[in-house]
């Protein structure tokens, strides 16, 4: 069955605004809520304006460039017209922070159904549906009640009164709990908190030493400032690519720390498009074509490296030796999928062996680093196979 949204951006904030419109995680409320929309599969996104000022078109071109389609209407039976006869929609009343995870849940449901929570005074914000429970501020909805509505609504509120017709149609209702309950923003310092829920709750599980106890601080400052910019998941990730690129250039020429740096800047890049496309609601896929560079041209960067040095310094060997590293971290790598996080946090890794090399580069001991990083692919080789062999590998 078809799925669409309905979400209210009429109500003005305490501070004379939009409610739509107040912050939150670098962007504004209403593209959250059209974020948690799409993520659950509904579309067309309707919203409801009286007036679409400028700051609401600037929100709804963002979410257009980043391929999530919202159409702001002022009138009802245009709304209407948007939806598929018979289609389901999701109705987010103004000012609603939802979770993702409770929007997906309702979009599932095959029949109407209403979020509930108590009729207590820790959410007297919320409106009240009788003398035992207020809406929750997320409902699903028939589109033939929101036509029938339409037709009868005069000068009433919409999606009051479509809470109102959903209710009487017999929509049953679950009650939320606490932990699921949505927030109603009447001010950016409401937002906060959901904001920095929204910032921890985005931090993957770390799956390197690297990115566990030496990247996690630069990766949070760097998610946190990058959120309020117009930067993308995507441009981080070819970025990276680029650095990495440009490194293994610098190691063919002899600029052997330049290279280290260029590396050393890209580590923690990934982690932040990660976050940041965690918090835009759309998740970056493993499969995404920059993300499966970066191990492959990790290893050219590394090859670069034992061709400089055994041109220059230490003859064929470093060449070998970066060739056989190179093999056994690629071998760890196949062989670590599925391996328990404290077995694999130890684990050769794209950012550990960056990382490692900073103590060699400080000594000039590069020939050494290729032999330490051939010695630690194969101990992480080793491992994986003596773990696996003792059965302490979980499946994939």
């Amino acid at each position: 069955m078809a799925l669409g949204a309905l979400i209210g951006a009429y109500q003005e904030d305490d501070s004379g605004g939009l409610r739509a419109l107040l912050p939150l995680s670098g962007r504004t409320l209403v593209e959250y809520q059209v974020r948690c929309a799409a993520a659950a599969g509904a579309a067309p996104i309707i919203v409801v304006v009286e007036r679409v000022p400028q700051l609401l078109q600037d929100a709804l071109e963002r979410l257009r460039l980043d391929g999530v389609n919202a159409i702001a209407v002022s009138d009802v039976q245009d709304a209407v017209s948007r939806f598929e006869a018979g289609s389901q929609i999701l109705m987010i009343g103004d000012g609603i922070a939802p979770a993702a995870e409770l929007v997906a849940h309702l979009a599932d449901d095959a029949e109407p159904v209403v979020a509930t929570v108590p009729d207590e005074p820790g959410y007297a914000g919320f409106e009240r549906i009788d003398g035992e429970a207020r809406w929750a501020g997320i409902a699903l909805i028939d589109a033939n009640m929101l036509g029938s509505t339409a037709a009868m609504l005069g000068d009433w509120d919409l999606i009051s009164t479509l809470l109102r017709r959903t209710l009487q149609g017999g929509a049953r209702r679950i009650s939320l709990d606490p932990d699921l309950t949505p927030l109603l923003a009447n001010t950016a310092e409401d937002l906060a908190g959901l904001q920095r829920k929204l910032l921890l709750a985005s931090r993957a599980a770390r799956d390197d030493w690297a990115s566990c106890y030496v990247l996690a601080p630069v990766e949070d400052i760097a998610t946190t400032e990058l959120l309020q910019t117009e930067v993308t998941p995507g441009w981080l990730l070819w970025s990276a690519i680029a650095l990495i690129v440009v490194a293994a250039l610098c190691f063919t020429r002899g600029w052997l720390g330049a290279g280290l740096g260029l590396l050393v800047l890209s580590t923690p890049l990934d982690l932040i498009a990660g976050r940041l496309a965690t918090l835009r609601l759309r998740p970056l896929a493993p499969s995404v074509l920059a993300r499966r560079l970066l191990w492959p041209l990790s290893g050219l960067a590394m090859l670069a490296l034992g061709w400089w040095e055994a041109r220059h310094n230490s003859g064929w060997g470093a060449g070998v030796t970066a060739i056989c590293a190179i093999a056994f971290a690629e071998a760890a790598r196949v062989e670590k999928r599925g391996a328990a996080p404290d077995v694999a946090l130890w684990l050769f890794s794209r950012r550990n062996a960056v990382l490692a090399a900073v103590p060699f580069a400080i000594a000039g001991s590069w020939t050494a680093y290729l032999m330490a990083m051939l010695a630690y692919a194969a101990l992480s080789f080793f491992l994986v196979q003596h773990v696996q062999h003792s059965g302490q590998l979980t499946s994939n």
